[in-house]
């Protein structure tokens, strides 16, 4: 049995897709050094020093590298044993964070542990994905109908309603969204998405031609999330407030042109016109100090590292894994779409990071889980039968 655990062990590291983890180390290495760029000042310490949060982001990163060499040592199938365990401890853990956390502009969903701040939603994505695949890989499981799908949804809901509602954390709670995708490549009907975009149509018909009394839309949404739709949409010019952030970092990828400034030559950087630059807004930082040529190196590794992550999910051999590493996808691709979109104006400012790229512990060992969970599933692949 010792040798056969060693040898599963060794096949695991053979197994290991390393495509994967390069285009990973790749973009946390680029995402720490552009946090840098982003807190920088011309009396800043060491990128090392932890009076800037690159620093801090160099402790992340490390610490999320052992995470990731514990979770290829743990055997896979512990997952799919403990998936509702997990999904209930964390749900658990949503409803406490509140008596816990400490107001962060209007949210409750950051637990305070002294030098250290998580947010429990981060990690609820990885362990979601996990029940998800577990119940829907379950023997005789299919999509045939709406009743299959109410269990997949409220396992979805549960979270997500929790954190949007009792955190007040919107971005993340939106991103739960995301195993809509998920639903659709195991059967789910089209019509449902064609009807999810036609509600935000509709949604934006409303707002454009007003047809709705302000004092019904303002029961939905809260008035800065009205305001920044609004932005968007054009129908309010604010750019001194509500669209501050977006046209500040307009002008700053703008600035960049095609070769950038130069590291740590950015003056919107510097001067810190755009406000939170190092989180959720670190993509400009790239536009301006490395220009177009920049934007399109992480815009290539993102759908690189998506379009990967769908090639091992085809390549599984279970529908467990299968459906858990089409949740990665999805994870992945919405977090992307909205973070750009919203740099860019494209899209309302929600306030979601940039996977393995935007400061942040929680978020970064969140994402760090949430694919290397999926790359030991897919190292052990080679031993499980046809």
């Amino acid at each position: 049995m010792m040798q056969s655990s060693i040898n599963s062990r060794n096949s695991i590291w053979k197994g290991v897709d390393w495509v994967t983890i390069l285009i990973y180390l790749a973009l946390a290495l680029f995402g720490w050094v552009n946090i840098y760029g982003a807190c920088y000042t011309f009396e800043q310490s060491s990128i090392f020093s932890f009076s800037n949060p690159a620093g801090k982001q160099f402790v992340w990163i490390l610490s999320a590298l052992v995470m990731g060499l514990v979770v290829l040592l743990i055997d896979e199938k512990l997952y799919d044993i403990l998936g509702y365990w997990m999904y209930a401890a964390i749900i658990v853990l949503l409803l406490i964070t509140p008596f816990l956390a400490n107001d962060t502009k209007g949210s409750m969903s950051w637990i305070d542990l002294g030098p250290l701040k998580l947010q429990p939603a981060e990690f609820a994505k990885f362990v979601t994905a996990i029940a998800v695949a577990k119940y829907m890989s379950r023997y005789g499981y299919s999509v045939r109908s709406w009743r299959d799908l109410v269990v997949p949804f409220c396992l979805i809901g549960v979270p997500m309603v929790i954190i949007m509602i009792w955190q007040k954390e919107t971005g993340s709670a939106l991103v739960f969204a995301a195993f809509l995708l998920v639903f659709f490549t195991q059967g789910m009907n089209g019509k449902v998405l064609l009807y999810g975009f036609l509600a935000i149509l509709l949604v934006v018909v409303i707002l454009k031609l007003q047809i709705i009394p302000d004092a019904w839309i303002d029961k939905v949404l809260m008035p800065h999330q009205r305001a920044r739709i609004e932005v968007v949409l054009g129908i309010r010019e604010d750019p001194m407030g509500y669209g501050y952030n977006v046209a500040q970092s307009l002008i700053a990828i703008g600035s960049g042109r095609f070769f950038g400034k130069g590291f740590l030559q950015g003056t919107q950087t510097k001067l810190s016109f755009v406000p939170e630059q190092h989180t959720d807004f670190i993509f400009c930082t790239v536009g301006e100090e490395w220009g177009f040529v920049g934007t399109f190196a992480v815009i290539a590794l993102y759908v690189g590292l998506i379009l990967r992550i769908i090639y091992l999910a085809q390549r599984q051999r279970d529908v467990f894994s299968q459906i858990y590493a089409y949740s990665v996808a999805s994870i992945l691709l919405v977090h992307f779409t909205i973070n750009i979109g919203m740099v860019i104006g494209l899209l309302p400012v929600i306030g979601i990071p940039l996977p393995f790229f935007s400061y942040g512990g929680s978020s970064f060992w969140g994402f760090t889980l949430l694919l290397f969970i999926l790359l030991r599933m897919d190292g052990s692949r080679i031993n499980k039968m046809h």
